[in-house]
């Protein structure tokens, strides 16, 4: 069996080639389009996480109603879903120094990343926004904040691209000139580990905030790319399910019909988003039919958590008051080893990237490695100057007819509707070259070309290598030249 190269583009779940990660040298914040242009190019998590895993075609629980029901119940108000403007986060240089910090609720389920329990290491710049800033903030300064401990959550989330790692803390503050915080947990972003059994994070679940915050780039591309993070009213004692690691609730939270920390839930397909509602309103809800949103914390809204980003249109979440509870439902999750992670995911190939000719076809080279089940094949032009013209799109070997010159990035993806798609992409390159043919005809050279745009120059050199010489110019696509005593080289420029 021949080996399969992996795919040389990084692509999301989402089927968005990521490009080339921008390297971060000094600390950005969240709310800025230099940030914008880091976590556009940054892979959140791997393709087969949880939080990336498409669940559109989940099975619905059986009592999926009645927890519905229940989770109505359950709210004292506000029985619609509200997003949240309260993460944020600041992106960090992989060598940003270590700065102390005192963890003083659960050092013992915390990450000292280096330090002396209860104090751990972690890297604070002095501008680190802490929850809710700016928006729910007033005027005070990013520093003015960092020491008003008001007795809010006070989350903080600190990223370092680079280094796929990011750090977050709980009810984070500066005393004087030293920080402490409830809790801190570090996660790895570039695979699917998880807490230690038991232990909590910033968040009650054990779940890191950061891949699950709906952030201003994407909403503004039109599709949230991942699983949202859930707030609940209450939630079910003793228990979570994967990838939660951690339980929030008193005893007396037994209902079988209360959800647990990690549950998955999911807006209805039959759901139809309106027209009228904003960029922004669509790009969550397309993300909820597709990725759902896990329970994360208990509170007094059925809420997801938005960042605080100054730059979101005003009310541009307004229209969620029209969206009741009832449209979502609860679905059967998948474990460690199950869906995505299971074994056998295809693998696709797109072949090496090619140049051709205006007017020229390629055929393409895909190649697919798959298991079981049998994976739909599709190639798609990606983007170009024009549109492409497949033979058989549903083919991995197949033509493709180009429309105008230029570069084409075309994608071919393996969907077996388990597994997380894959994809591979490939640059075809259409070059507007001019070709020349010549045709002797008694004391004559008729010239014809193709390719380029009027005005031409037919040139004459006699040698090579050649001085060229101007015979004549048109706007014609041939010509007629006069070859007594003229022996040499033509040309055509255009």
């Amino acid at each position: 069996m021949s080996a399969l190269r992996l795919p040389a583009e990084r692509i999301n779940q989402e089927g968005r080639l990521l490009g080339t990660l921008p390297a971060v040298t000094n600390t950005i914040l969240f709310n800025t389009t230099n940030a914008d242009a880091v976590v556009a190019a940054m892979q959140i998590l791997p393709v087969t996480n949880p939080w990336n895993e498409c669940i559109s075609n989940r099975p619905v629980l059986a009592n999926s109603d009645a927890m519905i029901a229940q989770i109505l119940s359950n709210l004292p108000s506000q029985r619609w879903l509200v997003a949240n403007y309260e993460m944020n986060y600041v992106l960090v240089p992989d060598n940003q120094p270590l700065v102390p910090i005192t963890f003083f609720n659960y050092p013992e389920e915390s990450d000292l990343n280096g330090g002396t329990y209860p104090i751990g290491q972690y890297p604070i710049p002095a501008n680190l926004p802490v929850e809710t800033w700016p928006v729910g903030t007033g005027d005070q300064t990013i520093v003015q904040w960092q020491t008003n401990d008001d007795g809010s959550d006070r989350h903080a989330v600190m990223v370092a691209p680079g280094a796929d790692v990011c750090w977050e803390t709980y009810t984070t503050s500066l005393v004087g000139t030293n920080w402490q915080a409830s809790n801190g947990a570090k996660f790895t972003l570039n695979t699917n580990g998880l807490r230690p059994d038991g232990w909590t994070s910033s968040d009650a679940a054990g779940f890191p905030i950061f891949p699950a915050l709906v952030r201003y780039d994407e909403a503004e591309r039109g599709m949230v790319e991942h699983a949202c993070r859930l707030v609940v009213g209450k939630s079910l004692y003793g228990s979570y399910i994967y990838p939660a690691t951690h339980y929030a609730a008193p005893v007396a939270n037994t209902n079988t019909n209360l959800p647990a920390m990690g549950q998955r839930l999911r807006l209805k397909a039959a759901f139809a988003i309106p027209s009228s509602w904003t960029t922004e309103e669509k790009a969550v809800l397309l993300g909820l039919k597709k990725y759902g949103a896990m329970v994360a914390d208990n509170g007094n809204q059925f809420s997801i958590c938005v960042t605080p980003d100054d730059r979101w249109p005003a009310g541009c979440f307004a229209d969620f008051r029209g969206l009741s509870i009832t449209n979502f439902e609860v679905i059967q999750t998948t474990g460690t080893n199950e869906g995505q992670r299971s074994a056998g995911a295809p693998v696709a190939n797109a072949g090496p990237d090619r140049g051709l000719l205006t007017g020229s076809s390629v055929q393409l080279q895909g190649i697919v490695a798959f298991g079981n089940p049998l994976p739909v094949i599709q190639w798609k032009e990606y983007s170009g100057p024009g549109p492409v013209t497949f033979g058989n799109a549903a083919l991995t070997n197949t033509a493709a007819t180009f429309s105008a010159p230029g570069s084409y990035t075309l994608e071919l993806s393996a969907n077996d509707g388990v597994h997380a798609v894959a994809y591979d992409a490939v640059v075809i390159t259409v070059t507007n070259r001019i070709q020349v043919f010549l045709t002797l005809a008694g004391p004559y050279a008729i010239l014809s070309w193709t390719g380029g745009t009027a005005p031409y120059v037919v040139q004459w050199a006699g040698r090579l290598p050649a001085v060229w010489s101007d015979l004549l110019t048109t706007s014609g696509n041939n010509t007629t030249i006069p070859i007594t005593n003229l022996t040499g080289f033509f040309r055509v420029r255009g």
